[in-house]
């Protein structure tokens, strides 16, 4: 593993400053969607397995919170293209970034004031928080291109991923500390509550993006930007690229196959810890643990399938960690079957965590290696709002699964089928072949 943080640019500053916002904005991807937040809306805001009375129908707390999942993931899919478009065309790609950054960190601070019953005011504001952090991914990933070559592409992913997993990690131990051990940092027991821990994410989230809007060089507007004319160049922009996607076949099936799969990842995730709460009982307290270790040992795996992406190839890399899903998936159903349901989800939890990491920064340079470089924000503006639409299935079936039978074990098998399509389709990807089709491509 030589070389492992070196990068052909020499730029490691640049470098380490991207990968920050990795470690700034994954505290909101612990804290808020993976682990407190979650099941403080499922379980107290929404009612819990009791659930919230609406229109006649009572829903269960972990229900209502994957619909506003779905919600979010289709708000997200159609604010995000002409955006990324437009940056692309006029060089905002860092000031969208700004943007999202802004409305992502002020709606977080705002769930500070979300309690038990406030399922509506609680669900919007977490919408708009879905839409900086989400959205301003997809800017994130498009500034892969300032800061790296393709050769690294798997290299700088898996560093991005692996520095937020401590930055989540870290936010995640002080919230442990302020809810259960204030004493260590000087202040009484009970002195912070949940709420608190919804502050110190914004808090978080802002101080740490600081690097990436004040080292990472991006095309800057030259002139007088016209935001009509941008739009209507976007939307036309847009148009062109839909119908040449023939062009891509290895870009397109890769596309497809991420949607499948990603969607089965990222609904994983938001609901382990509901899972744990509601099926298993586990307290909070063991639940942050819990993803403490998630964090630690992901660190390493996003390290590990990084440097694998780069040696065996992205598509092998996302093959490997999609058997290790499949897995998660079918013995998250029949959690238990050893004997002692709470080790085997900690177990899980290991696994999880090894391929994770594996399977998203391997995505994430396949993607970056299949599109074209000159069109980069414009493609993963495609990527991210297909993907963003796509993404609302998988909330969406676990949600009415578990409104239909009560069983949040039936949710967790629901998702089987879009491990196994993803990685039916993914060995019909030549990545070769893709590298070579999108440098042709004008």
């Amino acid at each position: 593993m030589s070389g492992l943080f070196t990068f052909r640019r020499q730029n490691p500053g640049q470098v380490w400053a991207w990968a920050t916002y990795d470690f700034a904005n994954s505290a909101y991807a612990t804290t808020i969607m993976a682990v407190i937040f979650n099941t403080y809306y499922a379980g107290v805001v929404a009612g819990g397995p009791d659930g919230t009375m609406i229109w006649g129908v009572r829903i269960p707390g972990a229900s209502l919170f994957t619909f506003f999942v779905a919600l979010s993931m289709i708000l997200i899919a159609i604010t995000s293209p002409l955006l990324a478009t437009l940056s692309d065309l006029s060089g905002l790609k860092k000031r969208m970034l700004a943007l999202h950054l802004a409305v992502g960190v002020i709606s977080t601070a705002a769930l500070y004031f979300v309690s038990k019953g406030d399922w509506l005011w609680g669900g919007i504001l977490f919408l708009l928080s879905q839409l900086g952090f989400a959205g301003g991914n997809v800017f994130y990933n498009a500034m892969l291109y300032d800061i790296a070559d393709a050769q690294d592409f798997g290299k700088v992913s898996g560093l991005g991923w692996a520095w937020g997993y401590i930055g989540g990690g870290l936010l995640l131990a002080i919230n442990l500390v302020m809810l259960q051990f204030p004493q260590l940092i000087g202040f009484a027991k009970g002195t912070f509550t949940v709420q608190d821990c919804f502050l110190s994410v914004a808090i978080w989230w802002a101080i740490f993006s600081i690097p990436i809007l004040r080292t990472v060089p991006t095309d800057e507007v030259s002139g007088t930007v016209h935001l009509k004319q941008s739009l209507r160049s976007s939307i036309q922009t847009l148009n062109r690229l839909l119908p040449r996607l023939k062009e891509l076949p290895n870009f397109s099936r890769f596309f497809f196959a991420y949607l499948l799969f990603n969607d089965g990842i990222e609904t994983v995730i938001v609901m382990a810890s509901i899972f744990g709460n509601q099926e298993l009982h586990l307290s909070q307290t063991v639940l942050i643990m819990f993803f403490l270790m998630v964090q630690f040992v992901a660190f390493f795996g996003s390290l590990v399938f990084g440097w694998l992406a780069d040696e065996l190839g992205n598509r092998t890399t996302i093959l490997i960690s999609l058997v290790g899903w499949l897995l998660i998936v079918v013995w998250g159903w029949q959690l238990g079957i050893f004997g002692n349901a709470v080790r085997e989800f900690w177990i899980l939890g290991v696994i999880t965590a090894i391929v994770m990491g594996g399977s998203q920064a391997a995505s994430r340079s396949l993607q970056a290696v299949l599109i074209p470089e000159k069109r980069s924000a414009e493609f993963f503006s495609f990527f991210g709002i297909s993907g963003k639409f796509a993404s609302a299935v998988g909330p969406l079936i676990f949600g009415l699964a578990v409104l239909l039978t009560g069983s949040l074990r039936l949710g967790m098998l629901s998702l089987i089928i879009f491990f196994l399509a993803g990685f039916l389709l993914l060995l019909r990807v030549n990545e070769d072949q893709g590298r070579l089709q999108a440098e042709q491509f004008e």
